[in-house]
């Protein structure tokens, strides 16, 4: 199925259309373009598979556009991908996270290498997962752990990634996923403090949580434990492990909602 790249810039001009012409020839997107507003991207985001962002001048006046970026990108795991000069990039980061962007691409760049690793970003991040599909909120400080994680686990579930304690609990106040993975040692708000969060809101209270994390010592499990998450698993788990934790978790959930 062919893919729909939304390509966010301030203009048409040279490089815009030599862009959206060698997507199409190398890689065979449909581009849709969209001005760098919110009212222009909410109209369009929707059937992207791919936001493409062509940062420029404009992006250190664009906090509420980059906002609207981060809460989509957020709230339906939208692959997004950055293109500006090291300046414009930083003006990015300041405002959406980098474990919320799946490729940075430096000007001046090789157009034939974006548009493969565009190619390679879709494919590997794509999200063709039922909207049946069990939905997880991972929640850590580690931008790279948290990539790992979405690959290992979005082919068979829908997941959604934050990299704090506040933007989890800013998420379940208007979304109810099925499970939260959260971390234990984060800044701010850690998470022994988040899952007391959780269950003190009647809405949230029910969310099952389970603790993936590199916490083993015996101090910080028993604090953990008395908090009643679902489980506690470790960061060090091999891959099979941790998904075979996962669906057990699943299929036992199901099985207990089937008997009453």
């Amino acid at each position: 199925m062919e893919k729909n790249v939304l390509l966010i810039s301030d203009g048409g001009g040279f490089m815009i259309e030599a862009l959206a012409n060698n997507l199409k020839k190398i890689s065979g997107f449909s581009i849709t373009k969209a001005t760098p507003t919110v009212e222009d991207i909410k109209d369009n985001v929707n059937e992207a598979d791919v936001i493409l962002l062509y940062s420029g001048e404009f992006i250190h006046e664009a906090a509420a556009m980059l906002t609207y970026l981060k809460d989509i990108c957020t709230a339906k795991n939208k692959i997004l991908c950055v293109i500006g000069y090291e300046k414009e990039l930083e003006a990015v980061e300041k405002v959406i996270p980098d474990s919320l962007v799946t490729r940075k691409f430096l000007r001046p760049f090789d157009m034939r290498k974006l548009a493969e690793e565009l190619e390679a970003a879709s494919t590997a991040g794509s999200f063709a997962v039922s909207d049946k599909a069990k939905h997880i909120l991972m929640v850590d400080d580690d931008g790279s752990f948290l990539k790992m994680m979405q690959s290992w686990l979005a082919p068979y579930y829908r997941v959604t990634i934050v990299n704090s304690g506040m933007q989890a609990i800013t998420f379940i106040a208007t979304n109810t996923p099925d499970l939260i993975l959260l971390d234990y040692d984060m800044p701010i708000t850690p998470g022994p403090q988040v899952l007391e969060m959780i269950r003190s809101e009647p809405a949230s209270a029910g969310i099952p949580v389970i603790f993936l994390t590199g916490k083993a010592d015996k101090e910080s499990v028993e604090r953990v434990m008395r908090l009643k998450p679902q489980g506690y698993l470790l960061k060090t788990m091999m891959k099979q492990d941790i998904l075979d934790a996962v669906d057990h978790f699943f299929v036992t959930n199901e099985w207990r909602s089937m008997q009453g």
